[in-house]
């Protein structure tokens, strides 16, 4: 039973990492495609060279995600050889196998990320509201 179930986390594991190369695959293609396309000699105007720019670091950002995503499924598949894949990092309890299935390289229960993400925004410095320049200002 345990061999089956190890078995299937590989499979769905191996999928979502073959669906991500795929899709970095053709997110370059897309974007050589795209700037091939451009004629070289085209002079943008401050607007559009601002909306390329924007597009641009959107590429960029969905490629990082996939990358670091690529990273944590291969961190994922290590672990499952070494056979401590779906323990939680925190308190050591097994995974539930919904929440592998959801989010495949998962290192902690539901409970326990819970937890690390409430620590987590309880460390961040508490963001101001801005909304004016002068509100600090006394009246």
């Amino acid at each position: 039973m345990e061999n089956e179930r190890h078995q299937e986390l590989k499979q769905v594991l191996e999928t979502r990492r073959q669906q991500i190369i795929d899709a970095l695959r053709d997110g370059m293609k897309a974007v050589r495609a795209e700037h091939g396309s451009v004629v070289r000699e085209l002079v943008l105007d401050d607007v559009e060279a601002s909306e390329a720019e924007a597009q641009n670091d959107l590429e960029l950002a969905i490629v990082e995600l996939r990358s670091e995503t690529l990273t944590r499924i291969d961190e994922a598949l290590n672990r499952l050889s070494q056979g401590v894949y779906g323990d939680c990092f925190a308190c050591g309890d097994e995974i539930s196998e919904k929440r592998l299935r959801a989010l495949p390289f998962a290192v902690r229960c539901r409970d326990c990320e819970e937890e690390f993400e409430s620590a987590a925004r309880k460390a961040k410095p508490a963001r101001r509201r801005a909304t004016s320049l002068f509100m600090d200002l006394p009246a």
